[in-house]
């Protein structure tokens, strides 16, 4: 009723709740950060990359992430947003075990967390995910022929499922066949474990096929819109020149630019060799995605955030992999050698190829069956998938 008062807003009991207004004493920032920093290996540790790689992150960053302090109080310095974030995206610890650690307020933490994950995705991806060019392809394609010997190969493509909570009113919408609510990461990586183009958000009831033919990255794909170079013959082949493509597994349809294994039903020992050496460069995804979720173990549990700040989340961490495998290259091996792929075909999700994606894919089992495009140990490698 209007003649009603309105109720009265709670008074807070407290401007500020004793242990927080301690945290400059003992929160877990002001007592460790420059002790860290004179031990490169537990600042490694705690944030996920070297010293040298959090001050060039810092040093984008900070003009975005300081603001002015009021009579009120003082602001939070852009150093700690930094850290509480990366302290929050390396363990997946809830905001309030970071409110206890760091003595800041859980919805501070979570807006800061948030604003800082939009800011790395602003600022940080034309550095280390720039929309490739022609000359990019080119670079990309050479380094998978001098790791994994597949010609003209400009990245390889994969879906992973990023575990989230339920989001409200969603139904079985999010809900995947590994029997939980997920987001789907799609994402093409070259041979250095990078990410190249990522789609990210997409329903976890979705199939991999179905997600990359509504993204932007398949309708640029389709329309031959992603600068790709122009054919080139097979090194050492005679034979007509080769488009350049993307591998992927058996849940992605078969295109002049799209390559997949054969079928496993009649194989022979040249179609055993074509998946052998499609799955040698289809495998760098899935241990890019390996790589990703090793360092940045929020992945490891459930992204307890609504899906629009789940996604900032997921593309802050996309873009901080790629920005360490720049500036902490070296740093890297240990955890590569612990990252094995896992190559599963699921042929319920494939579709009907095209003749010209049947012909590109004859033509490059062909070459590998050729005395100039054949491994020495390839024959010994199939043996087992008689």
């Amino acid at each position: 009723m209007l003649d009603e008062e309105p109720e009265r807003r709670r008074r807070r009991r407290q401007w500020i709740h004793p242990s927080v207004a301690q945290r400059y004493r003992k929160g877990q920032f002001h007592s460790l950060y420059k002790d860290l920093r004179q031990d490169p290996f537990k600042f490694r540790s705690y944030c996920r990359m070297s010293v040298e790689a959090f001050d060039n992150l810092l040093s984008l960053l900070h003009p975005h992430l300081t603001f002015m302090d009021t009579c009120m109080r003082r602001s939070i310095s852009a150093e700690q947003r930094l850290i509480v974030t990366l302290r929050f995206l390396a363990t997946g610890n809830s905001f309030a075990s970071l409110h206890f650690e760091f003595l800041l307020g859980i919805s501070t933490i979570s807006g800061i967390v948030c604003h800082t994950c939009k800011l790395i995705w602003q600022h940080l991806r034309e550095a280390v995910m720039p929309t490739p060019k022609a000359e990019d392809w080119l670079r990309i394609a050479k380094g998978f022929y001098q790791s994994a010997q597949f010609p003209n190969c400009i990245g390889a493509l994969d879906g992973k499922h990023i575990r989230v909570k339920k989001p409200p009113h969603s139904g079985s919408r999010d809900f995947n066949y590994k029997q939980y609510f997920s987001v789907v990461l799609m994402a093409l990586a070259d041979s250095n474990y990078r990410f190249v183009i990522v789609d990210i958000g997409a329903y976890g009831s979705s199939s991999d096929s179905r997600i990359f033919s509504a993204s932007r990255m398949g309708d640029r794909l389709r329309d031959n819109q992603l600068a790709l170079p122009e054919p080139r013959r097979l090194p050492g082949s005679a034979g007509p020149p080769a488009p350049f493509v993307i591998v992927a597994d058996e849940g992605f349809a078969l295109s002049p630019h799209m390559m997949r294994p054969f079928p496993r039903g009649d194989l022979d020992d040249r179609k055993r060799i074509f998946n052998y050496r499609l799955t040698r460069a289809r495998r760098y995804v899935e241990c890019a995605f390996g790589i990703l979720s090793t360092r940045w173990r929020v992945f490891l549990s459930s992204i307890q955030m609504n899906p629009d700040n789940a996604t900032l989340v997921i593309q802050a961490c996309v873009l901080l992999h790629n920005f360490t495998r720049i500036n902490d290259a070296s740093s890297d091996a240990d955890i590569d050698q612990n990252i094995t792929s896992s190559v599963i075909f699921d042929q319920s999700r494939t579709g009907r190829p095209g003749t010209a994606g049947l012909a590109v894919r004859d033509v490059y089992a062909d070459y590998f069956c050729s005395p100039e495009g054949a491994l020495p140990w390839q024959m010994e490698s199939i043996r087992g998938s008689r």
